[in-house]
């Protein structure tokens, strides 16, 4: 906590003036995408929409929309329902309870409880990836921790938990991991805890878990729903298929993608054979 007092960046969701609904906006643009591509979008959609109500007021797609090239578009859907069940069954208001935030749409362990530490000041165990890799390492011994979340890693992470400032706590761990205790190149000279992390006094011992592959686009589904989805949000209005099938040389791959897009609430078809964002 110490280090973290030093180092920690200035990053605007952790200004006193983000408030509850700063923070869970910056917390679900934040999942598997880095800071830096995060930074402008939260300040977009802070300045156009500052509150719940504001948000629940647009139509779906203009979430969407505005969601940019951030990725994992669905995240936008997720916010937009977010912001409308706050509205009508909060009065607006993000709710402080761990409980009542894993009751939204969209919404996590994780978030539930990032959201519930940073803004209200509870205690949870916010386990994201940067923190389960510190705490894998600095305690168990492993370069890296299991794909997903186990049990075990939760009452790991709740025994860490200190009676007094849990919330930085919790930000400070993940920081470190965030830019010192890193996955591919952790600068172990630069670490606060380096004399006690069991890893580097074990010498490090590589991983020998499952098989790590990285995630892969260039081709994928993936990139041809976010080809598609990027006409219709430039569009800003009904687009004609022609205008989509040539954003895509591979004629059932294209056709499959833009079916997961409808499936999937991010693209409505039109009785005329034109498609548009969510309304």
């Amino acid at each position: 906590m110490d280090w973290y007092a030093e180092n920690a960046r200035d990053l605007p969701w952790r200004r006193s003036d983000a408030g509850p609904w700063g923070i869970l906006v910056s917390e679900i643009m934040l999942q598997q995408t880095p800071v830096i591509r995060v930074l402008p979008v939260w300040a977009e959609w802070m300045e156009r929409w500052p509150t719940p109500a504001a948000l629940a007021a647009e139509a779906p797609g203009e979430a969407v929309r505005h969601w940019g090239r951030l990725g994992y578009p669905r995240r936008a859907l997720n916010l937009h329902a977010c912001a409308r069940a706050i509205t009508a069954e909060h009065g607006g208001r993000v709710p402080s309870s761990y409980d009542e935030l894993r009751g939204l749409p969209g919404i996590g362990d994780y978030t539930a409880a990032a959201v519930a530490s940073f803004a209200y000041g509870h205690s949870h165990a916010v386990l994201d990836t940067n923190v389960r890799r510190v705490l894998a390492r600095a305690v168990r011994a492993e370069e890296y921790p299991p794909k997903a979340t186990t049990s075990t890693e939760r009452r790991l992470a709740e025994s860490l938990i200190p009676a007094v400032d849990a919330p930085r706590w919790a930000v400070a761990v993940m920081e470190l991991g965030a830019l010192v205790c890193t996955a591919r190149a952790p600068r172990c000279a630069d670490c606060p805890v380096a004399d006690a992390c069991a890893w580097r006094l074990a010498g490090r011992p590589a991983y020998d878990g499952p098989e790590r592959r990285g995630q892969t686009y260039a081709g994928t589904d993936r990139q041809c729903r976010g080809r598609l989805l990027a006409i219709l949000r430039d569009a800003h209005g009904p687009v004609p298929k022609a205008a989509l099938d040539v954003v895509w040389s591979d004629d059932q791959q294209r056709e499959r993608a833009l079916d997961g897009l409808i499936t999937d609430g991010l693209a409505e078809p039109l009785p005329d054979g034109t498609y548009r964002l969510p309304t």
